[in-house]
């Protein structure tokens, strides 16, 4: 089993922690694909989490440094955000109807085809530039900048808030609020 607190993780260059984050979403979709129907639960709900914070602190701390950094920084971080707000919507309503909906793994085999598609394109367009753009000092904040952002991020999916104005505006009060409902449906003995 995967664990996934991408806030506590090892990686100290920005490039490195993120594509180890791609690595752990794509063990997690292997994960929630092999359990048994009635086990999805527990590997779905650390598969929403770590996408709803990744992404999040990639909208809150990369994004806007790519914008300046790299070439055409504008156009690659527009596409990016096109991206992450499609896979946004169909985690949401994933999220919503849970892993018991009878549409769960044809979706989840929609939902995968679009990150990892999303993944390749950070990795292809953004981080190869921001690597070749950046110093290893700026990679190294820019990875506490993410780290921070993760451990504050909602845990749940929010389309429609994919600009670091709007997370930071609303990310807070919508972290608070998807904490809660996760430590009160954890108490109540249903995956978050």
């Amino acid at each position: 089993m995967t664990r996934t607190a991408p806030e506590t993780m090892a990686e100290t260059d920005v490039i490195d922690l993120l594509l180890a984050q791609h690595a752990m979403i794509r063990d997690l979709f292997d994960e929630v694909e092999q359990a048994p129907a009635g086990q999805r639960g527990e590997a779905f709900t650390r598969l929403v989490r770590l996408l709803a914070v990744h992404e999040t602190a990639e909208e809150e701390i990369v994004h806007p440094y790519a914008r300046r950094k790299i070439d055409g920084g504008d156009g690659v971080v527009d596409d990016r955000l096109e991206e992450e707000n499609q896979a946004k919507e169909l985690l949401s309503r994933m999220d919503q109807a849970g892993p018991d909906a009878p549409d769960f793994m044809d979706n989840l085999l929609m939902l995968r085809a679009a990150v990892e598609a999303h993944a390749r394109s950070e990795e292809r367009y953004e981080f190869t530039q921001l690597r070749g753009h950046t110093t290893e000092a700026e990679r190294r904040s820019m990875a506490v900048g993410v780290k921070a952002a993760e451990a504050m991020a909602p845990t749940h999916p929010h389309p429609g808030t994919e600009s670091a104005t709007k997370n930071v505006l609303v990310g807070t009060p919508v972290a608070m609020m998807d904490r809660a409902r996760d430590v009160i449906r954890k108490a109540m003995g249903k995956n978050p």
